[in-house]
């Protein structure tokens, strides 16, 4: 190693599920960092061998223990100090929701200018709750209240709301509530409201006082990982410094382009490997250090 040389900033600390089959947790949400040039020091919460709707899993969720170890180790190497965003998705246990949100309120300590990113990983419309009741009430009332920026789908936003969110009323009153906690931006992913067009879905951006829907074409494609995808994608757009709208309308480009290469591939689990292709006319410049 050359000592003169300055180490690479982590940009990113990602905490998340991870399979060795398919692309969902962190097993989606990185390639799509890296390709955008940044570094991400990724945290399982599972090892799986692959997303449990596709029937048998081998793995299991990871004991606390370990993960709060591995978050201990990230600390202990200076990455808190030099890292912009934390990222928390699919948990596994409520312990390990305890642990990610002990580790930022640290990180808070020590880098007063971190971002925390709340995906609250909870279910989707097409199979329902897919977390225990502790899990979830872990999520809405340690790590929600925590986040600068939450990333919910619509049937998460519901589940916050305690109920199903069908109008856009509905969803306005449900995420005015969520930004009173810390004023946290909010990105409502895979919208189909009562005033949706029936051939789209909408990500819905809420930031002050504003909201930006941006609509996108529905494909009949329900593959596992799109949300993870999505934040991955939103995150790098961030971290590039694009606006909220504008790295949200990129994302949600990127992600179609992924979904329209995996239908016409005949596969069901996304091509991950796409979203090179997809990057590379929009990379440009490394990111700002």
């Amino acid at each position: 190693m050359n000592h003169g040389t300055m180490p690479m900033t982590t940009s990113i600390i990602s905490i998340q599920s991870q399979v060795a089959h398919g692309h969902v947790g962190n097993s989606a949400a990185v390639l799509p960092m890296q390709a955008h040039g940044l570094n991400v020091a990724a945290v399982p919460t599972t090892l799986l061998s692959n997303h449990p709707g596709l029937g048998s899993t081998r793995g299991r969720v990871l004991d606390a223990e370990l993960v709060g170890e591995l978050l201990r180790g990230i600390e202990e190497r200076g990455l808190i100090e030099t890292n912009r965003y934390i990222v928390s998705g699919y948990l596994g246990s409520r312990a390990n929701g305890a642990v990610v949100a002990a580790f930022v309120k640290r990180a808070r300590q020590l880098n007063p200018a971190i971002t925390y990113i709340c995906d609250p990983v909870m279910g989707d419309s097409h199979v329902g709750v897919f977390v225990p009741d502790d899990v979830a009430a872990c999520i809405c009332n340690e790590l929600i209240p925590l986040a600068d920026l939450l990333t919910p789908n619509q049937f998460e936003a519901g589940l916050i709301a305690g109920h199903p969110l069908a109008t856009w009323s509905e969803l306005k009153v449900t995420v005015d509530r969520m930004q009173t906690w810390r004023g946290a931006r909010v990105v409502v992913t895979s919208c189909r409201l009562a005033d949706t067009p029936d051939d789209a879905l909408e990500n819905i951006v809420f930031e002050g006082g504003t909201s930006t829907r941006l609509p996108s074409p529905r494909l009949e494609l329900a593959a596992a990982g799109t949300g993870d995808l999505y934040t991955g994608l939103l995150i790098a757009g961030l971290a590039r410094n694009l606006s909220l709208v504008d790295a949200a309308r990129r994302a949600a480009a990127i992600v179609l382009d992924v979904l329209k290469r995996t239908i016409a591939a005949g596969e069901r689990e996304m091509q991950l490997a796409s979203v090179i292709d997809a990057l590379n006319p929009a990379c440009g410049e490394p990111p700002p250090r």
